[in-house]
C-alpha cells in the first residue's frame, strides 16, 4: 500500500485518506496519493503570522543565517534517504545531485552571505546617511525592515528540494515565515525533505509550513505584507498574477517562468575550433539534464547557416551515445520524464512544433528504455528538430516542449542571429558561443535587454564553467517578458527583495540610533579610555577619539618614498608639483593613512585583535609640506558573528569612522577601518 503524503500545517502533521495517485516515474507503479483531507489555510496562516514571525523574529541575522548553516549540514547527513526517493521522480543520480546538494548548498551559500554581509539585529541600514541641508542638522538615509508577512512559495515538479530551499533560504534570513507548496507530481520528495527539517529541530516553530495539493482560498488569506513566489509555467504565472485578492491588496508577485532559452554560435567560430564543440556538448547537455526539464534548459540552438549541417551531425553523433532508462542501471544517462502526465505533455507540444520544423534525431517507433519494468515508465526520447526558415515561423518561439528537446535555427549575419534571440519574448538565461572578444561586446548589450543571464562560453570558460542552465545563488535568476519578469538568488539583493525598504529623515543624532550606525554630525561619545581599549560588548556606537595633531615634514615624505618605492613626481618634482592643479609637492596618500593610524591606534596588546580592511577610502584633500593633520577614530558599526577563536573567546567586527583633518579643519582622508574585537573572557 502506497504512503498517503501529509501536509506540515500549524505545526502538526495532516492528511489520512489518499486522493490523488502519484506514478513512479520509472515503472508506473502509486509511489505515493495527495491526501484527501481539506487543509484550514485559515489556521496556516494564523500560525505562520502569531507563531512563526514573532519566532523568527526573536533571532536577528546573524543568528538565522546560522540556522541555515546547521541545516544544511543536517540535510547532507540524510542525503541518502531523499537520493533513494528522487529516483522514483525520474533523475538519474547526477540530475538529483542538482537538486538535493544544490539545495542544501543553496543554504550553505546564504548562511554564508548573511554572515559576512548582513549586521546584528533586524534592520539593514541601506547607507550612506546624507545631509539634507545646510547646517547639518537635518539628514536622510534608507533602511530595510522585515515586511512582517509571511511568503508563499509555490513550486514546480522538476527541482521538488532546491526549488523550495532556493526560495525558502532569502526568505528565513529577511525573517519571513514561509508556506511552501511543491507540485503535486512530485511532491513526496519534497514531503521527505520537510519532514527531515522538521526532525531536525533546528527552525524555530512556524518557520516552514507545507501544502499537498491545493492552495485552496490560501492567496485569499494573504495582505500586503505577504509575499507569493511561483514558479512554473508562463500560463499559470499570468493566471497567478491578476488574482483578484493578489491584485486588490498589491501583494508583491514574483513568477519564474519556463522560457524558450536559446544558445547563440558566432559566426566567428569553426568546426575545426574548440568552441564548436563546447557548443554542441552544451547544447546536448541541457537537452539531457534531468530529461531536459529544466526552465533554463537550451530550447532554441541557433547556428550560422553555413555550420548547420555540421552541428546537426555533431549533435545526432552526441545524442545517439545517450543512454536513456531506470537511471538505476549502469551507464544510463538520461532518466525519464517527472511523471506521465508530462510524457504525454512533450509528446503533444512535439507534435505541433512538427508542423513546421523536421525531425534530426529522436521519434523513433524503436525508442526503448534500458531496464525492468520501464515499459510503464515516462521516458522519452531526446529529440532534435530543425526549422529551416526560423524568422517565418512562430510557432519554434512560442511552443515549448519541456522534455529533452531542442530545434536548430540557421540564421545569416549577427543581427539575424539576434532577432532570432529576441523571438523569446524573454528568457532566463542565453549562451553564446565564441572566441571573439568583440563579437561579445557586441551582441550581450543588445541580448542583454531580453534575458536575465548571458552566459559567454569559450575555452577559457569552459574550464570552470557550470554551464549555461545552472542558476547560481549569488546571481540574480530570472527574466523579463515571457520568463515572468520577477527575480531569484542574486545573493543578498534577494534577501533585501523580501524586506520593506523605507526612506528615514532625521537628525543625524536619531538616525544613528535607529540605524545603530554612527554618522558624522550626530552627537559623539568621548572618555577618558580609548576606545581601542573597550571589549566588544562594552564599546558603544559613537564612542570617539580625537587625536593629537602631527605635521608633515619633506623628511616623512622622503622617507615614505623610500619605504614603498613611490617616487611620483607629485611627491618629489617640486617644478613638476608647481605646474599640477595643487601648485606644490604633496604627501602620498598612503603615508597620511599610515600617519592616521599612527595617530589613533593604542599600542599596548588590548581587545582589538586585527585590522582586516577598509572600506570607502577617500583622499578628499591634498595634504602639503608643512600642513598638519589630525585624526577623529568613532565606533561606527558593530557586528557580532556568535564567533569564538581557537582558545573559546567570542569575539565581534567593529567597523570604525575615520575622519583625517588639517589645520583648517578640512577633511583630507576619509575612510572606515574593519577590525575583530574580543569579548570579555
Amino acid at each position: 500500500m502506497s504512503q498517503v503524503l501529509q501536509s506540515f500545517i500549524g505545526g502538526h502533521w495532516i492528511g489520512q485518506q489518499g486522493a490523488q495517485a502519484l506514478r513512479s516515474a520509472i515503472n508506473g507503479q502509486t509511489v505515493a496519493q495527495t491526501h484527501a483531507e481539506a487543509i484550514d489555510f485559515g489556521d496556516a496562516v494564523h500560525y505562520a503570522r502569531t507563531v512563526g514571525l514573532p519566532n523568527l523574529l526573536k533571532l536577528d541575522f546573524q543568528e538565522r543565517a546560522q540556522r541555515l548553516k546547521a541545516l544544511a549540514k543536517y540535510l547532507g547527513e540524510h542525503k541518502e534517504q531523499l537520493y533513494a526517493i528522487s529516483a522514483h521522480t525520474g533523475a538519474t543520480r547526477a540530475d538529483s545531485w542538482v537538486d538535493i546538494e544544490g539545495g542544501a548548498g543553496t543554504l550553505f551559500a546564504y548562511s554564508s552571505m548573511g554572515s559576512n554581509e548582513l549586521p546584528s539585529g533586524n534592520l539593514i541600514h541601506e547607507g550612506p546617511a546624507f545631509p539634507l541641508g545646510k547646517k547639518g542638522g537635518f539628514a536622510g538615509t534608507h533602511i530595510l525592515v522585515p515586511r512582517g508577512g509571511i511568503a508563499v512559495h509555490i513550486n514546480a515538479f522538476n527541482f521538488p528540494i532546491w526549488g523550495l530551499l532556493e526560495k525558502f533560504a532569502p526568505s528565513f534570513l529577511a525573517g519571513m515565515p514561509c508556506i511552501g507548496k511543491p507540485a503535486s507530481s512530485t511532491s513526496y520528495l519534497t514531503e521527505a525533505m520537510v519532514r527531515l527539517v522538521e526532525q531536525s529541530g533546528i527552525l524555530p516553530a512556524g518557520s516552514l509550513q507545507l501544502v499537498i495539493g491545493s492552495t485552496g482560498d490560501l492567496l485569499d488569506r494573504l495582505n500586503g505584507q505577504d509575499v507569493v513566489t511561483f514558479t512554473g509555467s508562463a500560463d499559470t504565472a499570468a493566471m497567478l498574477r491578476v488574482h483578484p485578492h493578489v491584485v486588490k491588496h498589491s501583494i508583491p508577485f514574483n513568477a519564474e517562468a519556463d522560457s524558450l532559452n536559446c544558445a547563440i554560435l558566432a559566426p566567428d567560430v569553426t568546426p575545426d575550433d574548440e568552441e564548436f564543440d563546447l557548443f554542441v556538448k552544451e547544447v546536448a547537455r541541457e537537452m539531457t539534464v534531468k530529461a531536459g526539464q529544466k526552465c533554463t534548459a537550451i530550447r532554441r540552438a541557433i547556428v550560422p547557416r553555413q555550420h548547420l549541417d555540421a552541428v546537426a551531425e555533431k549533435l545526432k553523433a552526441r545524442l545517439a551515445k545517450v543512454v536513456v532508462g531506470d537511471p538505476s542501471v549502469e551507464g544510463v544517462k538520461m532518466g525519464a520524464l517527472a511523471s506521465h502526465a508530462q510524457q504525454v505533455d512533450v509528446a503533444e507540444r512535439v507534435a505541433l512544433l512538427r508542423q513546421s520544423a523536421e525531425l534530426v534525431f529522436g521519434g523513433g517507433t524503436d525508442f526503448k528504455p534500458v531496464g525492468e519494468g520501464v515499459g510503464n515508465g515516462a521516458f522519452f526520447q531526446p529529440t532534435l528538430l530543425l526549422c529551416h526558415k526560423p524568422l517565418h515561423t512562430d510557432s519554434v518561439h512560442d511552443v515549448e516542449a519541456f522534455g529533452p528537446v531542442s530545434t536548430l535555427m540557421p540564421y545569416d549575419g549577427i543581427d539575424e542571429a539576434l532577432q532570432l534571440a529576441a523571438r523569446g519574448q524573454g528568457s532566463l538565461v542565453g549562451t553564446l558561443v565564441t572566441k571573439d572578444p568583440q563579437t561579445a561586446a557586441r551582441v550581450i548589450p543588445v541580448a542583454a535587454a531580453l534575458h536575465g543571464r548571458l552566459h559567454i562560453l569559450d575555452r577559457e570558460a569552459a574550464v570552470e564553467s557550470t554551464g549555461h542552465g545552472s542558476p547560481l545563488p549569488p546571481l540574480k535568476h530570472g527574466g523579463p517578458g515571457r520568463a515572468g519578469g520577477g527575480e531569484e538568488l542574486g545573493g543578498i539583493r534577494a534577501v533585501k527583495h523580501l524586506m520593506q525598504r523605507t526612506a528615514l529623515q532625521g537628525s543625524p543624532t536619531m538616525i544613528a540610533a535607529v540605524t545603530g550606525e554612527y554618522m558624522r554630525g550626530a552627537k559623539l561619545i568621548e572618555t577618558e579610555v580609548h576606545p581601542f581599549r573597550r571589549h566588544f560588548e562594552d564599546l558603544q556606537i559613537g564612542e570617539s577619539l580625537l587625536t593629537h595633531r602631527r605635521t608633515v615634514s619633506e623628511a616623512d615624505i622622503v622617507m615614505f618614498g623610500g619605504l614603498s618605492g613611490d617616487y611620483f613626481y607629485m611627491h618629489f618634482d617640486e617644478i613638476a608639483a608647481k605646474d599640477s592643479p595643487f601648485g606644490k609637492r604633496i604627501a602620498h596618500g598612503y603615508f597620511v593613512l599610515s600617519a592616521a593610524a599612527g595617530l589613533f591606534v593604542s599600542p599596548a596588546p588590548g581587545p582589538v585583535l586585527a585590522n582586516y580592511g577598509l572600506d570607502t577610502l577617500r583622499f578628499v584633500k591634498p595634504v602639503g609640506i608643512g600642513d598638519s593633520i589630525q585624526a577623529r577614530l568613532t565606533a561606527k558599526r558593530k557586528i557580532d558573528r556568535h564567533k569564538k577563536d581557537a582558545n573559546g573567546v567570542g569575539q565581534g567586527v567593529v567597523a570604525w569612522d575615520v575622519e583625517v583633518i588639517n589645520q583648517l579643519g578640512e577633511v583630507v582622508a576619509s575612510y572606515d577601518i574593519l577590525t575583530l574585537v574580543a569579548k570579555r573572557a
